[in-house]
Parts: C-alpha cells; structure tokens; sequence
C-alpha cells in the first residue's frame, strides 16, 4: 500500500525514515493546499460516488513515476484545518483513506473523529 502524511514537520521526518512520503502544513490553506494535490484525480461529484469506490489519488514521484495513495495520514490539527471537506471526502466513499492520529501536543481535547460521530448516531457505546 502507498501512504502519504500531511502533518507537522516533525512527524513528517519520523514518517519519511519509515519510506512514507508527505507534505508539512503550518496553517489551513497549507493543509488543504496539500490536500488538493492528493486527491486531484479523484474529485469526484458526491451524488456520482453512490455506492462504488472512485478512483486512487495519483501523485507524481520526483522520477516521473505515478503512485497511487490509497491512505492518507493526517494529524489531528490538518484534519481541524480542513474540516467539513474533509469529512465529505470521507462519507464519499473515494480512496484516498483517511486516517487521523494525534499530532505532537497530543490528542485534541473534545474533538470529535468520524468514527465517534458514527458510534454515536448508531448509539454503540464501548
């Protein structure tokens, strides 16, 4: 699988000895900036996703070569900045995945994922 990290710039290098490529973002137009390029091949109008997976985001190496992102590493802060696009992309359905983890000042207090916002509208509580 093919991953690629928006985030801070920190993260960024602890991500790139692990052979995952990124962007580092500071500020919400960074932050959708860089997730624009990602998912360019995939914008895909909503009522046109309906039930099938759109195409891979592709992104160009520095040797031509194209690679396809098939997950999408944000922090907690890039998610924030991108906010309702981002949660759009999710319920669309289109790959990239996303995935959200904590950024380096830790886990955002009171901030709500995806996933909590569906465990609680179907009322699973764990």
């Amino acid at each position: 699988m093919d991953y690629f990290f928006i985030g801070e710039s920190e993260l960024l290098s602890a991500f790139q000895f692990a052979g995952v490529g990124g962007t580092a973002v500071s500020n919400k137009d960074e932050a959708i900036s860089a997730f624009h390029k990602i998912t360019a091949s995939s914008q895909v109008a909503p009522h046109l996703v309906a039930g099938a997976r759109a195409e891979m985001a592709t992104r160009t190496e520095s040797g031509g070569e194209a690679k396809k992102t098939k997950i999408l590493i944000l922090t907690e802060q890039a998610a924030d900045w991108m906010g309702d696009e981002l949660t759009e992309w999710q319920l669309s359905g289109a790959y990239p995945l996303i995935v959200e983890l904590p950024g380096l000042g830790g886990k955002i207090v009171g901030r709500k994922s995806l996933v909590d916002a569906i465990r609680e509208a179907i009322g699973i509580h764990v």
